[in-house]
């Protein structure tokens, strides 16, 4: 075999690279740092926090959904930033992203140190042969355990099979926030320079060869409303211009002609015209309607293929359908079949870890992803998108391999203060959870590590926030598959259900308090099967939740102003989703979220 070493030509003006962390590490806040001292801002601009965080929900739940690019030059040097989002629920994002660049920043607290999803993106960016770089992010927290964190992060990579050259990392140690970096925890750094100049020595820069033709690897898509669709990705070999003839090799190996109509690169946060491009450069293209994620985009005369890219199976399947209660059609601007196909199926063409089918029903849509949040953050986008539409009770997808039923597991990492331990312990042993991991870091907090069928999860975190009064951390990554754990039994308790038409008032929530938790306010519309509450005991219990108190004189009347309601448990998305049973829906509207039994009548 030839040296392919010989025929590696290097374009030595570019480093590529993505930022891996888990949630809440900092990972957002060092890229805005990047991105003003790089000199990216006029000096005037006004720039806003996270200013990579672009859509509402990233802002208000302050974790990053979707993976974004952008540019900062320092001294000559163009950096392309790929920022990644750190929960496993999109790892979808995340193995695509990595297919973009030569070198990773692993950022780690330095009080957390590094947790299951550092792990999980670690892994994809190690396999793949990339070059680590860690920034220790955080270092003046006063719970900080700097030394302890750096040798938990050499455990991780021997633990995830490092070769020689991945475990001989540096370490940067960062104070995102304030802007400042520093190769050695004495050193008396004001800035980020210390960062910039180790990514510009020690990541590696984009390497292509001269002999090939014209490769590019979609990674992603995005639409402009000038232009159309957008395939947005890395030129590994060659270089393309303006109006050039392409193929487009499909998945299937079939191949298709286009002409490239737009080119952009990024600086700073925008996308910015080009003429020409070249190997090495992260480049959006427009001009081909039909492509989608993981296919090449290569020399019209001589196309070649670059390997596709693989996405993990998804795991938790709900049913969509159209609002068929009787409030529909109330707040809503989409409300028929077609409208949710249609919004449906155009996510799976920019978000690679989602599937969706048709199922027997018309009217009902079968919509697969990775995790409970993924799917909560793809219905809530849609709610406030003007959609209506009725959601199932999430159910685990199995598989079947010789003769045996397979299920997924997730590993889940626990950090609660010691008082918890026990309660935490019991409630995942019922659900199926093993131990599998216990530390105890001083501080009085313990960090504890099961393995858990992703069934057994589904409807534990709110029961968790609850038992460890809002001091536990729970996180969980897919670990794989193993065989059906048998049944878990999770909610136990029945719910209050509305047996009429009408609005809930005072007195009749004041009579039923204590017959459960009610889970709306008074002047509340309801409707006949639409659930109310949740019952103290394991059966459902139709109620009148619209009873007045009959008026016979003045005095009565002003004695209901003394009634004593007891605030309501409103139930988000999330925490419906959480305690619906198999005969619930949930019905979404830009306006409510409301719980209702698939029979309506009683």
């Amino acid at each position: 075999m030839e040296n392919l070493k010989e025929r590696k030509a290097v374009r030595s003006d570019i480093r590529n690279i993505a930022i891996i962390a888990h949630v809440d590490h900092g990972k957002t806040t060092l890229v805005d740092a990047l991105l003003k001292q790089s000199g990216t801002f006029k000096e005037n601009e006004e720039v806003e926090e996270r200013v990579m965080d672009n859509i509402d929900l990233e802002r208000e739940r302050g974790i990053t959904i979707m993976a974004k690019n952008t540019a900062i030059k320092y001294k000559d040097i163009k950096i392309n930033i790929v920022d990644t989002p750190g929960h496993a629920d999109f790892g979808g994002e995340v193995e695509r992203t990595l297919k973009m660049v030569d070198g990773v920043i692993l950022l780690v607290d330095a009080a957390e140190g590094p947790m299951p999803q550092t792990r999980f993106v670690l892994q994809k960016a190690l396999e793949a042969g990339l070059t680590p770089l860690v920034v220790i992010n955080k270092i003046d927290r006063q719970d900080a355990r700097i030394n302890e964190v750096i040798d938990e992060i050499y455990d991780l990579f021997i633990d995830l099979d490092a070769t020689e050259d991945q475990l001989d990392f540096p370490i940067i140690y960062a104070i995102a926030k304030d802007g400042i970096a520093k190769e050695n925890l004495e050193d008396d750094s004001t800035n980020m320079k210390p960062l910039f100049e180790k990514i510009i020595n020690y990541m590696p820069a984009p390497t292509y060869d001269p002999e090939k033709g014209f490769q590019f690897l979609i990674t992603s898509l995005d639409y402009d409303n000038y232009v159309g669709r957008l395939a947005i990705g890395r030129i590994f070999n060659g270089s393309v211009k303006v109006g050039q003839p392409v193929s487009v090799i499909k998945k299937d190996g079939k191949i298709i002609k286009g002409n490239i109509r737009a080119l952009y690169t990024y600086e700073g946060l925008n996308k910015v015209e080009v003429k020409e491009a070249k190997a090495g450069d992260i480049v959006a293209i427009a001009g081909i309607d039909d492509i989608y994620i993981g296919e090449t985009i290569a020399d019209a005369e001589n196309p070649e293929s670059l390997p596709p890219i693989t996405v993990e199976e998804p795991t938790i399947s709900m049913i969509f359908s159209v609002n068929d209660s009787p409030f529909a059609g109330r707040s809503g601007k989409f409300l028929t079949s077609r409208h949710l196909r249609d919004r449906l199926f155009k996510e799976t063409l920019t978000n690679v870890a989602i599937r969706v089918e048709d199922t027997e029903n018309p009217e009902a849509f079968l919509v697969m992803g990775r995790g409970e949040l993924q799917l909560s953050i793809l219905a809530e986008m849609m709610r406030r998108e003007g959609y209506e539409f009725q959601v199932s009770k999430p159910e685990v997808i199995t598989k079947e391999e010789n003769g045996q039923k397979l299920e997924p597991v997730e590993r889940v990492v626990i950090d609660i203060p010691e008082e918890y331990v026990g309660i935490v312990t019991e409630k995942l042993g019922s659900r199926k959870g093993k131990m599998i991991n216990m530390i105890n870091h001083g501080f009085g907090r313990v960090r504890l590590e099961f393995l858990i069928p992703s069934r057994g999860l589904i409807g534990y975190r709110s029961e968790f926030k609850t038992d460890t009064k809002g001091e536990g951390l729970i996180n969980a990554i897919f670990e794989g598959w193993e065989p059906w754990a048998g049944d878990i039994k999770t909610r136990k308790n029945g719910a209050l259900v509305s047996d009429r038409k009408g609005v809930a008032t005072p007195y009749a929530i004041n009579g039923l308090q204590d017959r459960g938790i009610i889970f709306i306010d008074p002047g509340t519309e309801v409707y006949e099967g639409m659930v109310v509450g949740e019952h103290n005991r394991d059966n459902d219990l139709w109620v009148n939740i619209t009873r007045e108190k009959k008026l016979t004189n003045m005095r009565a009347a002003s004695a209901d102003e003394g009634i004593k309601i007891i605030p309501a448990k409103k139930m988000d998305f999330e925490k419906a989703m959480e305690w619906i049973n198999n005969d619930e829906l949930i019905e979404v509207t830009p306006d409510a979220i409301r719980i209702r039994k698939k029979d309506l009548k009683k």
